[in-house]
C-alpha cells in the first residue's frame, strides 16, 4: 500500500484526456475530486459518472473539478461520456501507473477467484494536499457525499 493517506501530499499525475494531458500541477491553489474507478459504460461506474455528472454545476460552484480516472483509453471515455451525456473529465491510465500510486489497484475477489483490480475509490485534493479519502466507494449517494465535503472546508 502506498503512503496516500489524508493530510498528504497528493501524488503527482499526468492523465491524457479528450481534452489533453491533465497534471496535478494544474490544480495548484484549487480544489480537485480525484476518482478512480474500474470501468468504463458498466452499471456502477456510469451511474456514478451520471451522479458526478448531475451535480457538476454544484461542485463548480463550490470551486471544484472532478477528474474520473480509469484503465480505459481515451478513445473508450469519450465514447463513454458521449453515450451518456457526461460532464466530468474523464482520465485515460492505461498502464495503471496514477492508478497504483494512489494506491487504488488492489486485490479483489469475485466467486472465490482472486485478481488485481481497480479500488473504487475518491481523493479530495485541496491546494496539491489531500484532505478526503474514501475507499471502497458504493456509488449510491457517494456523489453528493463528496460534494458535501468539498463545500465543508
Amino acid at each position: 500500500m502506498s503512503d496516500v493517506i489524508e493530510g498528504a501530499p497528493a501524488p503527482d499525475f499526468e492523465l491524457e484526456t479528450a481534452d489533453g494531458p491533465v497534471r496535478l500541477s494544474d490544480f495548484a491553489g484549487k480544489t480537485l475530486v480525484l476518482y478512480f474507478y474500474p470501468k468504463d459504460d458498466t452499471s456502477g461506474c456510469t451511474r456514478e459518472a451520471q451522479d458526478f455528472t448531475a451535480l457538476a454545476p454544484e461542485f463548480a460552484k463550490a470551486g471544484a473539478t472532478v477528474v474520473g480516472v480509469s484503465k480505459d483509453s481515451v478513445k473508450s471515455h469519450e465514447k463513454f461520456a458521449a453515450k451518456h451525456g457526461l460532464a466530468v473529465t474523464l482520465g485515460s491510465d492505461p498502464e495503471g501507473a496514477v492508478i497504483e500510486r494512489y494506491g487504488s489497484w488492489v486485490e479483489k475477489s469475485l466467486y472465490g477467484r482472486k485478481y488485481m483490480g481497480i479500488d473504487r475509490s475518491t481523493f479530495l485534493i485541496r491546494d496539491g494536499r489531500i484532505v478526503r479519502i474514501w475507499r471502497k466507494v458504493k456509488v449510491p449517494n457517494h456523489a453528493q457525499q463528496v460534494l458535501e465535503a468539498v463545500r465543508a472546508r
